[in-house]
C-alpha cells in the first residue's frame, strides 16, 4: 500500500499538533515561554480561528477537554452556544419554511472566547495577552494557503453580499492568491481589546482580569456592538442571549477499551460516539491480528458505527431541555445486545434502528428517532489542536465554524456562531429547533486515559466523518501498536448512512466512502459484503485529518499529524 510515510515526532518535554503549521507554532511559542499544554493548547486553538478562517472562527464553537496532574477524571467545557431564547420552531417555520438560509439565520451565541478564556482561566499558568500574542502578529499578515484561497473563491458571491466579510476576505473585490498576504485588522483590534481589559484588571490578580476580559465580550462594549449589528440584520439573537452565554464544566462520558479509559463530551454532542462504538468493537478479540486494511476489521467497524450513528440520531440531544438516557446507551448489557445485529458476512442496507436503552438507564422514555432519507452534500468544516506536556498536563480541542458561511460583526472581524444549522426543523428530532437549546455538536475531541495520567489526547475535523476517524486511528494504536503517525494515514473508510448533522440533513444509505489507496482486494471484499463503495481520493480532507499526541510507557511524547489537511506537530 503507498504510504506517505512521515515520521511520528518524539520528545521528552513538550508537544503539541493541530491542523495548521502556524497555529502549531503558536502554541509551540507558549511552551518556549514556559506555559503548560493548557496555555500552548488555548494559544493554538486561538491561532487556528486566524489562520484557518474558512473552518474556524473566534465567534464559533471551541469543545475543550482537558486534564491536570491530581485531577480525578478529566474534565469537559462544552464550548457551544445557544439558539435566542425569543425564538422557538413554530415562529422559525412560519418566517423560513422549511429552509434555514444561510448566514445569521442559523445564529447561536459565540461560544469560543467563553471556552478559551475559562480554560485558561481554570487551567492555564499564562496570561491571557501571552496566549493571544501570536494571533495578534498573525493578524497583521501571513502568506494564504491553497485550501484558504480556494474556500473564498467558492463563497466569492456569499461574501460580496455582506460589506464586513468582503472587506476582509475580498481586498480590493479581488480573491486573494496563494502567497498574498492576509491581513484582518478588525480581528486584531478585537484580541487588542481583551488585552486591554486584562491589563485594565490585572491588579486584582489573573484569574480575575481573565474573566474580565471573558465578559467584555459577552456583556461589554464588543457585546454592545454585536447586538446591535444583530439587531440591524433583524436576527433573534440579542444582547440578553449573549449575556446569558456560559460554557457547561462537566466529567462527560466514559468507557474503556483495551483497558484505557475512553473519555468524551456528552450527548449534547456527538461525543459519546467515540467511546460507544470502540466499546462495540472490543467485543471482537481478534482485531490485534488483522491489520488496519484487513476487510473483516473495516467491515465490523462500519457496522459498529453504524449503530453508534442510529442511536445519536434517535436520542442525542442538549440534555438540559431533551431527557438523553446516556446511561443506557452506555450501559455494558445494552452494548452486548447491539454488537449481535453485526453480521460478519452482510452489510447493513442503511442505517439501523435505534435501540431501546431506556430500560438500562433504569426508566422509560419515547422511542427513538428513525430520520427519513434526504439527499444533500456532506459539508466538513472545522480545526482541532491537542497538547501534551512532560507534567501530565493534556489538552484536547476542536474549534470550528466558517467566517465564510455568516457575515463578520463589523469592527470585530469575527462572526457570530452558524451553529444553529446543526439543530433540526422535524419537530420530532430530539435536537429540533427549541429556545436557548444547544445543537447538537459534531466537533468532539477526546482524550484517552490510563492510571489516572493522560496517555493520548486525539481529535480532528470533518464533521461526521470525525469520530469515524478517531475511532480507526484509536484502534490501530491500541490493538496493533502502530506509531500515531502511521495510524494517522492508514486509508480510511467513512460510512454515509446517517443523516449528516448540518442542514438539510443529507444521507446516502449503505454508501462506505473509500481512501483509494486502500487496497482494491480490500475494496472488493466489502463490496461483497453489501457495502456500497464510494472511491475518495487518497489522503482527502473528506476523511477528516487526526491529530494526536501519544505519552509511551517511557514518557516519551510522541506526536502525529494528519496529511490530509495542513497539519503539523511539534515536540521538545
Amino acid at each position: 500500500m503507498a504510504r506517505l510515510g512521515r515520521p511520528p515526532l518524539l520528545g521528552r518535554n513538550q508537544a503539541v499538533s493541530t491542523t495548521h503549521y502556524l497555529a502549531t507554532e503558536a502554541g509551540a511559542r507558549l511552551f518556549r515561554a514556559g506555559g503548560t499544554a493548557i496555555d500552548a493548547g488555548v494559544a493554538a486553538g486561538i491561532a487556528l480561528a486566524v489562520v484557518e478562517r474558512h473552518v474556524a472562527d473566534l465567534g464559533g464553537v471551541a469543545p475543550v477537554i482537558v486534564h491536570r496532574p491530581g485531577m480525578s477524571r478529566p474534565e469537559t467545557i462544552d464550548g457551544l452556544g445557544h439558539w435566542p431564547a425569543s425564538l422557538d420552531l413554530a415562529r422559525y417555520l412560519d418566517r423560513y419554511g422549511g429552509e434555514m438560509p444561510m448566514g445569521l439565520p442559523r445564529a447561536v451565541t459565540p461560544a469560543a472566547v467563553d471556552a478559551w478564556l475559562t480554560t485558561l482561566e481554570r487551567h492555564g499558568t499564562c496570561s491571557l495577552a501571552q496566549v493571544l500574542e501570536p494571533s495578534i502578529e498573525l493578524c497583521d499578515g501571513f502568506p494564504v494557503y491553497p485550501r484558504l484561497s480556494q474556500a473564498i473563491a467558492e463563497n466569492t458571491d456569499l461574501l460580496r453580499g455582506w460589506e464586513s466579510s468582503a472587506r476582509t476576505f475580498l481586498p480590493g473585490g479581488a480573491v486573494p492568491r496563494v502567497g498574498d498576504r492576509f491581513v484582518q485588522p478588525e480581528l486584531r483590534a478585537t484580541l487588542e481589546r481583551l488585552v486591554e481589559v486584562e491589563r485594565h484588571h490585572r491588579h486584582q490578580g489573573r484569574e480575575v482580569a481573565i474573566r474580565a476580559a471573558r465578559d467584555e465580550f459577552y456583556r461589554g462594549d464588543l457585546a454592545e456592538r454585536t447586538a446591535r449589528f444583530l439587531a440591524e440584520q433583524g436576527c433573534a439573537l440579542d444582547l440578553a442571549d449573549l449575556a446569558a452565554q456560559q460554557v457547561r464544566i462537566a466529567d462527560g462520558v466514559q468507557s474503556s477499551y483495551r483497558g484505557v479509559e475512553v473519555h468524551a463530551h456528552g450527548p449534547w454532542s456527538q461525543g459519546p460516539l467515540v467511546p460507544i462504538v470502540l466499546a462495540l468493537l472490543e467485543g471482537f478479540d481478534d482485531l490485534a491480528s488483522r491489520s488496519p486494511e484487513d476487510p473483516v476489521f473495516l467491515h465490523r467497524f462500519a457496522e459498529a458505527m453504524k449503530l453508534g450513528l442510529a442511536d445519536r440520531e434517535g436520542f442525542y440531544a442538549d440534555p438540559e431541555l431533551v431527557d438523553v438516557p446516556i446511561e443506557g446507551l452506555m450501559d455494558d448489557a445494552y452494548l452486548a445486545e447491539r454488537r449481535t445485529r453485526i453480521d460478519d458476512a452482510v452489510a447493513h442496507p442503511g442505517l439501523p434502528r435505534p435501540g431501546d436503552p431506556w430500560p438500562h438507564a433504569g426508566r422509560t422514555g419515547r422511542p427513538g428517532y428513525v430520520p427519513p432519507v434526504t439527499r444533500a452534500p456532506a459539508q466538513p468544516d472545522t480545526t482541532y489542536v491537542c497538547a501534551m506536556d512532560a507534567d501530565g498536563n493534556a489538552f484536547s480541542a476542536t474549534p470550528s465554524d466558517s467566517a465564510l458561511h455568516s457575515p463578520l460583526v463589523p469592527g470585530l472581524g469575527c462572526t457570530v456562531s452558524n451553529r444553529g444549522t446543526q439543530l433540526w426543523l422535524d419537530p420530532e428530532h430530539p435536537s429540533a429547533i427549541a429556545p436557548g437549546k444547544r445543537p447538537r455538536l459534531t466537533p468532539n475531541p477526546a482524550l484517552l486515559m490510563v492510571d489516572g495520567r493522560a496517555l493520548m489526547p486525539f481529535g480532528c475535523p470533518g464533521g461526521d466523518a470525525q469520530s469515524q476517524a478517531m475511532v480507526q486511528v484509536a484502534s490501530h494504536i491500541l490493538d496493533r501498536g502502530l506509531s500515531t503517525q502511521d495510524a494517522i494515514e492508514r486509508a480510511r473508510v467513512i460510512t454515509y448512512s446517517a443523516p449528516d448533522s448540518f442542514h438539510p440533513h443529507g444521507a446516502q444509505p449503505g454508501v462506505l466512502g473509500a481512501e483509494a489507496h486502500l487496497p482494491l482486494a480490500t475494496r472488493e471484499d466489502l463490496a461483497r459484503r453489501g457495502h456500497i463503495i464510494q472511491l475518495m481520493e487518497r489522503w482527502t480532507p473528506t476523511a477528516a485529518a487526526v491529530c494526536a499526541v501519544l505519552r509511551r510507557p517511557d514518557g516519551t511524547l510522541e506526536a502525529g499529524a494528519d496529511p490530509r489537511r495542513e497539519s503539523h506537530a511539534w515536540v521538545w
